[in-house]
């Protein structure tokens, strides 16, 4: 199976702080992680970490930053083909604050613009393809020409050009954020059929698509069977969330890539995600293949005579279950 991810690169650099800055202080920090990132760029870095056969279509400036995000993937035999260099604008630069208390971040993107890529042509042709939405033009390109490609789509924000992409997508995997903002409701975990009401009125937005919504600590909310349930998240220490989501995303695709059911990709990558917070960094905190899948060994067994996962039936919520840590 070959994969082509189509989005945002940028080169992040992280810094853990005690707590948030005060205006008009300086500050002296001596630990730091530094690494690329963007969405599609570290489902990409993930898939080819793990052994699948992956392309990224990217644009990155003619700089430090651009050359060390090329330079990862290589090292990983992601194949670079299709990064373009811009000599116009700088690589994308995030700054991130992680919140030592609670392992919250706070993002600071510097970029004038993100440029788009100027070449639609490959010469393969993609058994799935990953999209963070970043770029409306490539990614529709993509769509449009390889029909038959299994389609999926990072919906971590909300813009109009994101939103009309999901009309195409098969499988779409947002965020909270995203479902809230599409449908206008909120999310109350103490009241189970706000997520059932949430999830109806996205499914019924977009009706041709399976819809999985991250819910952070929460885990995630699906559809199986006509039955909606929820994914419990894994409960750990978390140091650090920065890039769970993308890592949610890179192993859902891994998990399409090889043909498990539904539940199965969905508990790979939960697993994935809660493993990534549990260490600083996003591309840096990516768990290797062995560690999730020993980690599924080991749960499946526990769950066995159990259901894997809460169901939500109408207005009703069973008791928790699941790949809990």
């Amino acid at each position: 199976m070959k994969v082509l991810c189509i989005g945002h690169s940028s080169w992040d650099i992280s810094v853990p702080v005690d707590e948030y800055p005060v205006e008009n202080t300086k500050y002296r920090y001596n630990e730091k992680y530094a690494a690329g990132g963007g969405p599609a760029s570290n489902a990409a870095f993930l898939l080819g970490k793990w052994g699948i056969d992956t392309v990224i279509a990217t644009v990155i400036g003619s700089d430090d930053f651009g050359t060390k995000i090329k330079k990862e993937f290589q090292e990983i035999k992601v194949n670079t083909e299709y990064i373009e260099t811009t000599y116009e604008k700088d690589t994308s630069f995030s700054f991130i604050l992680i919140n030592k208390k609670n392992g919250n971040r706070t993002v600071f993107n510097v970029a004038t613009e993100h440029p788009p890529l100027k070449k639609y042509n490959y010469d393969f042709t993609p058994d799935i393809i990953l999209t963070d939405g970043h770029d409306y033009g490539a990614s529709q390109n993509a769509l449009t020409k390889y029909p038959n490609a299994i389609s999926v789509i990072d919906a971590g924000r909300v813009t109009q050009e994101l939103i009309e992409l999901c009309k195409y997508i098969k499988y779409i995997v947002c965020s909270k954020g995203f479902a809230e903002t599409v449908t206008g409701l909120k999310f109350n975990y103490d009241n189970p059929q706000t997520l059932v009401n949430i999830y109806n009125k996205l499914q019924n937005k977009y009706p041709n698509a399976n819809i999985v919504i991250t819910l952070e600590e929460h885990g995630a909310l699906y559809q199986v069977n006509n039955q909606i349930k929820i994914m419990p998240g894994l409960k750990c220490n978390t140091v650090d969330t920065t890039g769970a989501g993308d890592i949610f995303h890179g192993a859902f695709v891994y998990g399409l890539a090889n043909n498990f059911d539904f539940e199965k990709i969905i508990t790979i990558a939960n697993i994935a995600a809660g493993l990534s917070v549990q260490k600083m960094g996003s591309r840096l905190s990516i768990p290797s293949l062995s560690e999730v899948l020993d980690y599924y060994a080991r749960q499946t067994g526990a769950i066995s005579n159990t259901q894997p996962q809460q169901q939500i039936p109408n207005n009703q919520m069973p008791q928790n279950n699941g790949m809990n840590q």
